[in-house]
C-alpha cells in the first residue's frame, strides 16, 4: 500500500511493506514537489526497500500510478521516446524511467485502491505521509 500527500509545495509519502507476517512502514517529504511526485516516490521507495526478488502487490490510490502500467501508457510513452499521445514530453520522466527500472526487477501488479474510502492500509499509508511533510 502506498499514498501521498501534498500540502501547498510541500508533500509527504509513504508505503507500507508486509510479507508473511512481518509489517514495515517507510515515509518521507519533500518540499517543492507535487502530489505525482509523491506518488511516484512511494512506489520507487517501497520497491528499493526490497531485499531480494520477488512478487509485488502495490495498491495505490493513484489512477496517475496505476493506470500508467494497467493500461500501458509507460510503454507507449517509452516507444515514442518519452512522448505523450499529443507529443508532449512526459512529466517526471526520470522518475518514470526508475520506477520501470524497479518493476524489471520483480514480478509486479499494480491494484487501484479507491482513495478515502477507509481502507485500512490506504489511511495508515495517508496518516504517515501527512505525518512525514516537511514544515
Amino acid at each position: 500500500m502506498v499514498h501521498a500527500q501534498e500540502i501547498r509545495d510541500h508533500g509527504g509519502w509513504a508505503a507500507v511493506l508486509i510479507s508473511n507476517n512481518l509489517k514495515k512502514e517507510i515515509s518521507g517529504g519533500n518540499k517543492n514537489t507535487t502530489n505525482n511526485i509523491m506518488e511516484l516516490t512511494a512506489i520507487i521507495q517501497g520497491l528499493k526497500a526490497l531485499k531480494f526478488e520477488c512478487e509485488v502487490e502495490i495498491y495505490s490510490d493513484s489512477s496517475y500510478c496505476v493506470n500508467a502500467f494497467n493500461q500501458g501508457w509507460i510503454y507507449n510513452w517509452m516507444k515514442k521516446g518519452w512522448k505523450t499521445a499529443s507529443g508532449d514530453e512526459v512529466k517526471n520522466q526520470e522518475l518514470w524511467q526508475e520506477l520501470y527500472d524497479l518493476t524489471k526487477k520483480h514480478k509486479v501488479t499494480f491494484n487501484k485502491v479507491k482513495g478515502h474510502s477507509n481502507v485500512e492500509l490506504n489511511n495508515r499509508c495517508d496518516e504517515l505521509a501527512r505525518q512525514a511533510i516537511p514544515n
